[in-house]
């Protein structure tokens, strides 16, 4: 049996950052980029104007179908599916980005396709030998079930202790070591 590998979508394979923290940019003439998210709770490092405003961004209708995927995510993702059982688990912040991820998806990932597209905020629940994430909750969650949490390495997940990595080709080489222990 392929090992299972749970996949998060939102700033592990599609860049969220980069067109969330534009949109809130423009409006809000300021210049936030990731590097100064050094906390889960995203109103703390906004103006304060914006203030928890900074989440309505991610209920806004296209902000899913136009985030680019990472820098080798895609390619690496095809090779993985050859060895691996490739499931993707994301926390949907609306209704409406439901039906965005699907298409995502569909237009980046065919290889994997909605079949295997798992919407959960508990992805400690998951069956799952992995899991590939950014959230603090979700890392702690599914680690402390005795399973291998992996972080997409951000200023906001650093106090986490788990594995981490700042590529998806990083994460490709060193994938087989954590499955092996």
């Amino acid at each position: 049996m392929k090992p299972v590998i749970c996949l998060d979508m939102d700033a592990v394979i599609a860049d969220l950052f980069t067109e969330w923290f534009a949109r809130y940019n423009r409006d809000y003439g300021d210049d936030l980029t990731v590097e100064r998210a050094y906390t889960w709770d995203a109103p703390s490092y906004v103006k304060e104007e914006c203030g928890d405003k900074i989440l309505d961004y991610l209920h806004e209708p296209g902000l899913f179908l136009s985030l680019k995927p990472f820098p080798d995510a895609i390619e690496v993702l095809g090779r993985l599916n050859l060895d691996y059982e490739l499931f993707l688990v994301t926390a949907p912040p609306s209704l409406s980005s439901l039906a965005e991820k699907v298409q995502w998806v569909a237009a980046y990932l065919p290889f994997i396709g909605q079949e295997r597209l798992i919407f959960s905020h508990r992805k400690d629940m998951i069956r799952g030998d992995l899991l590939f994430d950014d959230a603090p909750d979700n890392l702690l969650g599914f680690q402390n079930t005795g399973r291998v949490a992996v972080a997409m390495d951000y200023p906001y997940n650093r106090h986490i202790d788990c594995h981490r990595v700042q590529s998806w080709l990083e994460f490709e080489s060193r994938l087989p070591e954590w499955l092996s222990r």
